[in-house]
């Protein structure tokens, strides 16, 4: 099995970095936002919903650290960290990298802002800021300013750098003691310094020019704005954002007149926000200015926790001459606000939002295919993080992927006072602990799902309330489907239901048997009944249609039961252990369940736990029937089911990964090889594979029939988990340190590739896919060459190794063994109905002359010369060499060269005739493209030819070697030449020719009967001893 980069990758990825986006006007019809997803750019179309229009090519070398947009060109900054002290800049246009910028010999630190006005280009540093001019992208001088006292070698320049309309060539940089030096980057000067008011005001933390003329705000880390007048270094206004309130990172100010005032009609709104929380506070100037309004909870606010989950306000901005504000955040979403005229309020209502995941994910899967086989197989990935979120990502279409809503949370907020006039940072960040706990795990079948037409009920979310008052209407919901996802949540009790086909939070929230934290979960293949397993060893089973508790594993005794029970076992009586291994209502899991498992016919339910026991249980008694029992060996982590197969995987403490057959309920394979802890695997969609991911950043493959493992691969960031698609195209992955889903493809779909045995010293190093799929399309085109036998896989000397070893392996097989060939079924199946696609793909009327020619038309003599390939008939002279010869627009039908070498190799076989080794003629006919290969097979002349071809094939068949295609060429034969056999003969030669025919076919036939009948004793004898081992005898 190989596993390569998809060509689209980094599903999930919005804005997950704290690099600020950056906008460009198109026009008057729409603008175009960039952010950043770590090495490449991002466009979204702000019209068409904030569709994703661009992704740019090829990756920066390194990490992108500051971004900027200007005449329809974005700038990108990149380097300058840890292991990448290199820096530069690049510039890309329409997606397409078109050009970079010259980079100073000693520049080591990275660029954190940069920004462009007539021809200049100047980006920041934290010592130094650089200036371009913007026409040639030549470097043009340094700037650096003056270091603080005692801060030699530390960050001067803090935050903010911004020009001024009405300033020429001069720049306004901010620093770490709170002043705003002003340059000319023409001359590299500096021409004027604004101190702050205190020397307690701290760093500088924002810059922003106003639409007034020589106006700027700058805000510091004391929390104080400061509106200033550059031109006469005077203080017009200064705001207290609060003590509380958290450092302000980015300014805007609305441009289209609107929204200040008493009744919203004039102009002077600014809207602040910062990294530290999530809101966005508006401002009205006029006045010596106030806050008129506060939008909590617009973007996720970091948490403090030890969860890895991103949060904070990146930047906000108010589009130039519109009602719209645009804001982006770490928690890796971007989002547009529009401000209602016709109402007075200054909070903006939500207009458009892209978002993914804001933590690493930590479970994945590919959404099951329900019963009336729907075209959702494979297409849809679900996802949950540590951000406590449940996300359905298309893989078609990223505009489809959608949150699974939790419902109305801000009302909520509002309900419990959260989202107050009076509310300080601390309660904001209590806005998260409305939404469930993190999901842990959680299961899916789509057979009763309703779709957008499921009737969610009227009750609320998760208040196991139903739709009406009193018992639970079976009818409302059994007419649209009901609940098909259902989740379990770290450190909480309750099991949650999801309606998938309408993308939100169901009715029912299950509470385990012991009231301990729920540990696993499943849904039946029906989409019935929801089985939740709990921390404590309790197993209990609900319907998903009404909610109820319909049985526990174990089931409880009744009094008089348990009085029985009771009085047997101080009998000592062993006539109860004679017929039940197992006592009723005894069997419980000792620890915390790990794995819930049903069987398609609701018959067994097989559950494993810590406690190192898998336990088989009767569906509908809930009497444990048997158990396998590793508690001296290994605690069971983890379990996957293949249905189709029978077969359970047990991940184990001691790194092995187990297998059992449910209809033996033995052991039927042991998996080791991983150095770490086993953080997810899964099956292949054929269920002839395993995948596995480990701690030690190592994804691995094990082939189910050999045990052999046959692929593995090392990558940068340990991999917490990954799901195999139903239709056997894509592995998914999530990692440690990314918030990004990676797809990968399945290369054995296109292109052989070898199975050998690997040994722990070949694990290849691997990089993850990019999300603009950079590289993915080469592997494909490579692939493709291997397998149309292109040049490309003579230049890898590890692929050669590979095909040197495969050869050898075929040559060397035992001559009892039957094997099939190595070329492409789509191959030698289009060959099989090449007559039925002609017949499909026929015109349906003849082709149309145009109706006028060409203005101008090509004389006779340069007809010939015009033509890359001259007519010839079949020797070297041309047909139009000749005065005699007339020259047709239709090119007079010849014999391809390919069936002259086709009839050549079979005379070749009757001159020198070797069984021991593969003749060349079916060499040379298997490389033959489909149509190419019926010509020649359809164009055998004489009864000498088709006799040779039929000895040709008997000797194949006699070697047991490409029994499909020795089937298909007999078979497209006897569909071309049948009637030769069937015909009477003529003349004397031809009768003994066909005479030999007919005893070529007698031996072809001979030899078909002796492997047909081989074939049929040894599948007879498997299938006896397969039914031996599963009889209960």
């Amino acid at each position: 099995m190989g596993l390569q980069p998809a060509p689209r990758n980094g599903r999930s990825l919005v804005s997950p970095t704290a690099v600020p986006f950056t906008s460009l006007p198109l026009g008057n019809t729409t603008f175009q936002i960039t952010t950043s997803v770590g090495r490449c750019l991002h466009t979204y179309d702000l019209r068409k919903g904030l569709n994703l229009v661009f992704i740019t090519r090829p990756q920066t070398p390194a990490i992108i650290t500051a971004t900027v947009a200007w005449k329809e060109r974005v700038f990108a900054a990149w380097g300058g960290h840890g292991a990448h002290p290199e820096v530069g800049v690049w510039v890309f246009q329409r997606g397409g990298k078109c050009g970079e910028l010259e980079i100073p010999i000693d520049l080591e630190e990275a660029i954190i802002e940069i920004t462009v006005f007539g021809s200049w280009i100047v980006g920041r540093c934290s010592t130094r800021v650089e200036v371009w001019r913007s026409n040639t992208y030549e470097h043009y001088t340094t700037i650096t300013p003056s270091s603080l006292r005692g801060s030699a070698g530390e960050s001067t320049l803090s935050g903010g750098l911004c020009n001024m309309p009405t300033l020429l060539n001069k720049i306004l940089i901010g620093k770490q003691d709170g002043a705003v030096d002003i340059w000319n980057v023409g001359t590299g000067k500096l021409i004027h310094t604004i101190l702050p008011s205190s020397v307690s005001s701290g760093a500088v933390t924002a810059l922003q020019s106003t639409p007034a003329l020589s106006v700027i705000a700058i805000a510091r880390a004391d929390g104080f704005i400061t509106i200033q007048d550059v031109r006469t270094d005077r203080e017009i206004i200064k705001l207290n954002a609060g003590v509380h309130a958290s450092k302000i990172t980015s300014i805007s100010f609305r441009t289209d007149g609107l929204g200040a005032g008493s009744d919203g009609q004039e102009s002077g709104i600014m809207a602040t926000a910062g990294n530290d929380d999530g809101d966005v506070t508006f401002w009205d100037l006029n006045d010596g200015g106030r806050v008129v309004g506060t939008l909590h909870g617009a973007h996720n606010p970091p948490s403090f926790a030890d969860n890895g989950v991103s949060g904070g306000v990146s930047r906000v901005e108010f589009l130039p001459g519109q009602d719209v504000m645009v804001t982006s955040g770490s928690d890796n979403a971007l989002k547009s606000w529009i401000f209602d005229a016709n109402l007075l309020s200054a909070i903006p209502r939500i207009l458009h939002s892209r978002s993914g995941h804001a933590a690493p994910i930590n479970k994945l899967s590919f959404m099951p295919t329900n019963s009336e086989d729907a075209d959702t197989s494979g297409k849809w990935i679900l996802s949950a993080s540590r951000d406590q979120c449940l996300w359905g990502w298309s893989i078609r279409r990223d505009g489809q992927s959608t949150e699974l809503s939790q419902g109305n949370l801000r009302s909520k907020a509002k309900k419990l006072g959260l989202l107050g006039k009076n509310l300080t940072n601390d309660n904001s960040t209590s806005l998260d602990e409305l939404k469930a706990p993190e999901i842990t795990c959680f299961s899916c079948s789509l057979n009763r799902d309703g779709g957008m037409g499921a009737a969610p009920g009227a009750g609320g979310v998760w208040t196991n309330t139903p739709t009406k008052k009193g018992p639970p209407d079976a009818a409302d919901s059994g007419m649209t489907g009901w609940e098909s996802i259902v989740t379990g949540h770290r450190g909480d009790k309750y099991a949650r239901t999801w309606f998938w086909g309408r993308k939100r939070a169901g009715r029912w929230a299950f509470e385990t048997a012991d009231h301990t934290e729920v540990s696993s979960v499943a849904v039946t293949s029906c989409g019935t009944f929801a089985l939740v397993g709990s921390a404590g060893g309790g197993i209990s089973m609900f319907n998903l249609q009404s909610g109820i508790l319909r049985q526990r594993f174990p089931a409880p005794l009744t009094p008089a039961q348990a009085k029985k029970l009771k009085v047997l076992q101080s009998d000592e009586q062993e006539t109860l252990a004679s017929t039940l291994r197992f006592s009723p209502g005894q069997g419980k899991h000792k620890k915390a369940v790990t794995g819930l498992m049903v069987d398609p016919l609701n018959r067994t339910v097989i559950s494993c736990g810590l406690d190192g026991k898998v336990k088989f249980w009767d569906f509908h008694t809930g009497v444990l029937h048997d158990e396998i029992d590793w508690s001296t060996v290994t605690a069971i982590t983890a379990a996957q089911y293949y249905k189709s197969s029978d077969l359970i995987a047990f991940s184990c403490d001691d790194l092995s990964i187990r297998i059992i057959d449910i209809e033996t309920r033995k052991l039927v394979r042991e998996l080791w090889g991983c150095l770490g802890q086993i953080s997810d695997f899964c099956f292949s969609n054929d269920g002839r594979w395993t995948v596995a991911a480990s701690m030690d950043s190592v994804i691995r493959v094990w082939d189910l029939p050999t045990s052999h493992l046959i692929n593995a691969f090392r990558v940068d960031s340990p991999c917490t988990a990954l799901a195999f698609s139903d239709t056997g195209e894509y592995l998914a992955t999530a990692h440690a340190d990314s918030v990004g889903i990676n797809l990968w493809n399945n290369r054995t779909l296109f292109a052989h590739v070898p199975t050998r045995m690997l040994g722990h010293d070949e694990i290849i190093e691997s990089t993850l896919p990019t999300t603009s799929g950079e590289g993915g399309e080469g592997l494909l085109e490579s692939a493709f060459g291997e397998m149309n036998g292109s040049d490309v896989a003579s230049s890898d000397e590890e692929d050669e190794g590979d095909n040197d070893n495969q050869a050898s392996r075929i040559n060397t097989l035992s001559k009892d063994l039957l094997t099939l060939s190595l070329v492409p079924k789509a191959r030698w199946q289009t060959l099989l109905h090449l007559q039925s696609i002609k017949a499909r793909n026929k015109p349906i009327e003849p082709p149309k002359a145009p109706e006028k020619a060409p203005f101008f038309l090509p004389s006779l003599d340069n007809a010939g010369k015009s033509s890359s390939l001259p007519l010839t008939n079949g020797s070297s002279r041309p047909l139009h060499d000749s005065a005699n010869s007339s020259l047709s627009r239709i090119s007079r039908p010849q014999l391809s060269s390919s069936i002259s070498q086709f009839t050549s190799l079979l005379h070749n076989f009757a001159d020198n005739a070797d069984e021991s080794m593969p003749p060349e003629v079916l060499i040379y006919l298997s490389s033959l493209s489909p149509s190419a290969a019926d010509t020649a097979i359809r164009t055998l002349k004489d009864m000498t030819e088709m006799t040779l071809f039929v000895k040709v094939l008997t000797v194949r068949l006699r070697q047991k070697r490409d029994f499909e295609l020795v089937q298909t060429w007999m078979r497209v034969w006897l569909r071309c030449h049948g009637g030769v056999i069937a015909g009477a003969g003529g003349e004397a030669d031809e009768g003994a020719g066909k005479a030999g025919l007919v005893a070529a076919l007698k031996a072809w036939r001979e030899e078909q009967g002796k492997e047909a009948k081989r074939l049929g004793d040894m599948v007879g004898y498997a299938n006896g001893v397969l039914d031996w081992l599963r009889s209960s005898r």
